[in-house]
């Protein structure tokens, strides 16, 4: 009988020893752990055209900010107009430059990292040598040159509802592990791991206005994929689901398979953009209270949770092509100088947050973003952008690092915004 027993133990020991070489993951990451980090979500979907021409008619623009443009080393000229009748000029996300610059400012401010969105339709095979690629890969070198963390966020946004699931997502990570070696770099590795685990996440489910539907996009087999596969798996799943997920109401899906999926993750993301508001009196008591049920339901199910918090929104320029008869106002979820931001970060950090998720950091469409933003953006009669209130172009990026050394409790905790003095800042 004791000879069974050592023989099964010894069975499942070169079992566990042959998965463990077999598996592509490096486990050194410099990034062992979500908790304690702030992380921010990069779209990386601006191009310049061949033509080196952006967004030359200002009559169509889908913008609702203006990056601040001096620092890049690449910019393109544009349609617009600055106050002083000059070009107005902006950057491409397809240039190595434009990446290394971004990751530059996240060790200077001190944000711990990105999720680099990877949309659907990029994970073609058709389209692994295009710009979503070149701009991942680009983010690979960067992450590592300047030790920021780095981790893949899938976005189902452009699933169809017909002939298409979850199938090439195996695939596509298979490519980003082997090719890309997103998770094993030649340089520091700074993919974000959880719980020593690489961390990959999937946005998008729950949402009842997507085309497909989650109980026949193979979704489940996804996720057995990166947890269980002796190769590319290993990996720990977190799920962006709606702001009301847990009751299974208002923005999201009724269906209740979304909850059995999440008890397959290993965090809960919801998207609470747009859902909050500083016009409205006492909105941050709705937002913790938010948080504190999420919390609950998590721990209960052996779950970790981030929550998502924003600078502000604005969707003008956009809606008037999406919503041409609900045409949404400038800055309808106005920013305040960063006061909004502020008490998101100061609400979800008092309700036991121990990680958190930007949203987003260079999303200038919806008016979201985080990085260097200009001031005096671009005049025009027909395109209107929200401003920085006056305040210098980097107030998101330094309110950031001191939000992140709040968290990890490096600062005392504040409800109020913290003072910085700009006297001797320039942009």
């Amino acid at each position: 009988m004791k000879t069974k027993i050592i023989l099964i133990l010894l069975a499942s020991f070169l079992f566990a020893v042959r998965s463990n070489a077999q598996n592509k993951h490096r486990k050194d990451s410099k990034y062992p752990n979500y908790k304690g980090l702030l992380m921010a979500g990069y779209q990386g979907w601006f191009r310049a055209p061949k033509d080196g021409i952006m967004y030359p008619d200002e009559t169509k623009m889908r913008i609702d900010m203006w990056p601040e443009v001096s620092e890049y080393q690449k910019t393109y000229p544009t349609g617009l107009k600055l106050a002083d009748g000059s070009t107005a000029r902006f950057f491409s996300s397809d240039d190595a430059s434009t990446v290394d610059l971004h990751f530059k400012w996240m060790k200077e401010y001190q944000l711990d990292g990105v999720f680099m969105q990877r949309f659907f339709n990029a994970t073609d095979v058709k389209a692994r040598h295009t710009g979503a690629t070149n701009v991942l890969r680009n983010a690979i070198a960067a992450a590592s040159k300047y030790e920021r963390a780095l981790g893949v966020m899938y976005d189902l946004s452009g699933l169809k509802a017909q002939g298409e699931d979850c199938s090439k997502l195996i695939e596509d990570w298979k490519y980003l592990v082997d090719s890309l070696k997103v998770t094993n770099p030649s340089g520091t590795n700074t993919y974000i791991l959880h719980n020593g685990k690489p961390l990959v996440t999937i946005w998008g489910l729950g949402f009842p206005d997507r085309e497909y539907n989650i109980r026949q996009i193979g979704i489940d087999r996804f996720i057995d994929f990166l947890k269980n596969d002796p190769k590319y798996g290993g990996c720990a799943v977190m799920l962006g689901v709606p702001t009301y997920w847990r009751d299974l109401n208002s923005d999201c899906a009724s269906d209740p398979y979304l909850h059995e999926l999440i008890k397959q993750a290993d965090i809960v993301l919801p998207w609470t953009v747009q859902r909050f508001s500083p016009l409205l009196h006492n909105d941050m008591d709705r937002y913790r209270d938010l948080i504190l049920g999420d919390i609950k339901w998590c721990k209960e199910n052996r779950l970790d949770y981030v929550p998502c918090v924003t600078p502000g929104f604005s969707w003008h320029n956009l809606s008037k092509f999406e919503f041409p008869d609900d045409i949404k106002p400038v800055g309808s979820i106005p920013r305040q100088g960063g006061r909004f931001y502020w008490q998101q970060i100061a609400t979800a950090i008092k309700a036991g947050a121990t990680m958190l998720y930007i949203a987003m950091f260079d999303e200038v469409n919806e008016g979201t973003a985080i990085f260097k933003c200009s001031d005096t953006p671009p005049v025009s009669t027909t395109a209107k952008f929200i401003t920085m209130d006056g305040k210098p172009s980097d107030t998101y990026l330094w309110l950031t690092g001191q939000a992140g050394k709040m968290l990890r409790k490096e600062i005392p905790f504040s409800a109020q915004m913290p003072y910085r003095d700009t006297s001797s800042t320039s942009k």
